[in-house]
């Protein structure tokens, strides 16, 4: 099972996105966790590679398992741990080999092209401090199957 950590960095009534080139859809800058690393060590250090930008803070604000179906079977799955940050230190590079990095009004993240769960994750976490938990399931070409969500409050 893969694991993933990505930080949202909100400044400004703005949000730090990538737009990626295989389907020019925008993403949370993150990646994949190393041996040993914390969830949060992994979200800052992928953070500032994808960007250059220190976060300061982080805050872990959804835990989330991914099923990647084919032919009614899993054939992939992985865990993401999203964090949220107001501060940083740093000066934004202008080339990150993931994509095009991009500042987003807030209240623009609905219209932009991206995963049907990005966007589930997005509402919540943008209206509420409740930590997220969840769980997605996705064909191979990412189309979102099912997905369950619950947070802190009355599990």
């Amino acid at each position: 099972m893969q694991r993933v950590t990505n930080c949202i960095l909100i400044n400004n009534e703005q949000i730090l996105l990538i737009k990626k080139p295989r389907r020019g859809w925008y993403a949370i800058p993150g990646g994949k966790m190393e041996q040993n690393e914390t969830i949060k060590e992994a979200a800052i250090r992928e953070f500032r590679e994808e960007t250059a930008l220190h976060v300061k803070e982080p805050k872990l604000a959804g835990a989330f398992t991914f099923s990647i179906f084919s032919e009614k079977k899993i054939k992939e799955e992985w865990m993401m741990f999203t964090f949220i940050s107001e501060n940083y230190h740093g000066q934004l590079t202008d080339y990150c080999k993931e994509g095009d990095l991009e500042w987003v009004p807030l209240n623009q993240i609905h219209t932009l092209p991206m995963a049907e769960g990005d966007l589930k994750i997005f509402q919540h976490i943008l209206t509420s401090k409740e930590v997220l938990y969840g769980s997605f399931s996705y064909t191979a070409d990412d189309e979102l199957l099912d997905y369950r969500l619950d947070w802190d409050k009355d599990i």
